[in-house]
Order: C-alpha cells, then sequence, then structure tokens
C-alpha cells in the first residue's frame, strides 16, 4: 500500500516542483537578467537594478548633461527643423532588440518623436567619431512607450537608441525625427544596415571604434 500511495504521489509533487521553478523564474530570474518584471516584486526587491545597473555612459552622460544643454522633452511632438525629414518603423518580436543610429555633426540639432505599440525598454546614447565606445554617454534608460524632444549633439558621431521589446507580444517602435542628420545605421539580429537618409547633405565621415550592437544583458 505505501508504494501504491507514493507512486500516485509522485505526478503532484513533479508538477508542485515544475510550479515552483516557474514561480522563480518569473519572480526572480527574469526580473534580474532581462529587466522583464510582470508581477512587480522584481522592482521591489531591486532585481531589475541588476538588469540595468548605473554604468560609466550613465555616468558621462549626466556630467555633459549637468553642463550643456543636450536633451530637451517634451509632452508633445516638436516643431519640424529644418534639414532631413525621416520616418522608420521596426517590428519587435519578444525579448528582440535593435540600435539605431544616425550620424550627426556636433551641434546640429534635431527634432525627434518615437513611439511603440507597446511598452519599450530603451537606451538614448550617442558615440563620438574621436574616443570610440569607450567616451560613449547615455542620456537615457528607462521603459516608456513613447520620447520625445529636441537633440542637440556634443560631438560628431552616431547618436540614436536602443529598444528591446521585453514583453510577450510583438512591438512596433516609429521613429520620426528632422533636422540635422546626414545618415543612419540599423544593428539587428548581428547585421549592420547602412540606410542612407533621401535628401542628406553629405556629412562627416568616420567610424567608431569598437561599436556594436548592446545587449539586454551588456550592462550597458
Amino acid at each position: 500500500m505505501t508504494q501504491t500511495a507514493t507512486k500516485s504521489k509522485l505526478p503532484l509533487i513533479v508538477g508542485g516542483l515544475v510550479v515552483l521553478a516557474g514561480a522563480v523564474t518569473v519572480l526572480f530570474v527574469l526580473p534580474a537578467e532581462t529587466g522583464y518584471d510582470p508581477t512587480g516584486v522584481g522592482a521591489k526587491l531591486g532585481l531589475t537594478e541588476i538588469a540595468d545597473p548605473l554604468g560609466e555612459e550613465t555616468v558621462r552622460g549626466n556630467e555633459r548633461m549637468a553642463r550643456q544643454e543636450v536633451l530637451v522633452l517634451s509632452d508633445s511632438a516638436p516643431a519640424p527643423i529644418a534639414g532631413v525629414t525621416d520616418v522608420w518603423e521596426y517590428e519587435l518580436a519578444p525579448f528582440e532588440s535593435v540600435e539605431f543610429k544616425y550620424t550627426i555633426p556636433e551641434g546640429a540639432k534635431v527634432a525627434f518623436r518615437w513611439s511603440g505599440t507597446g511598452e519599450l525598454h530603451y537606451d538614448m546614447h550617442a558615440h563620438p567619431f574621436e574616443g570610440g565606445t569607450e567616451m560613449t554617454e547615455s542620456y537615457g534608460i528607462g521603459d516608456a512607450h513613447e520620447m520625445q524632444g529636441i537633440y542637440i549633439p556634443a560631438f560628431t558621431g552616431i547618436h540614436g537608441w536602443y529598444w528591446q521589446n521585453r514583453s510577450m507580444d510583438n512591438v512596433t517602435v516609429r521613429l520620426e525625427a528632422s533636422g540635422g542628420m546626414t545618415n543612419s545605421t540599423i544593428y539587428a539580429a548581428n547585421a549592420e544596415i547602412d540606410r542612407p537618409l533621401a535628401g542628406a547633405e553629405a556629412g562627416p565621415e568616420g567610424t567608431v571604434a569598437g561599436h556594436e550592437m548592446r545587449t539586454e544583458d551588456s550592462g550597458e
């Protein structure tokens, strides 16, 4: 009888362990490793900060914004700025990421607005041609459905956003921009895609030493 009773309880024990493992993953593992926190427990325990720690890039960006005007956010889409006008869309599958950069000369203003059909994790940052990725500056990391404002590059280089879809649904990001951009580049799925801008004048030439698309677990 005892052996039979033990065998009958085995599926319940296994099922309980599976449920427990799933709960641990949702409550602790996903918030710490990816920032995905559907229950809110990860934020309360500080686990989401592990996925997005405050790095040197953010420190440099904060110091830059404290001494000069770089990013002016607004509650509504800003008026277009003379120069190039650009619109770009990209659909992100669950936990997929993409990085989009404009080549912009120092001081050439850009009006922008990006929006997602769902919430997106973002990192707005820039890499200078002189200095490479070691001098990258990040001007905002967080989660939002949209962002808009005026951006004034502090240096000549590539400037833009990293987006990651941390939901279980497909999310489309749409970017609208105008101003002093001269070219654009997409970094996705280990591919670098040059994307010329219609009507853009010849701009600064250069590359960013060491640049690769950042990942959700890079800590950048």
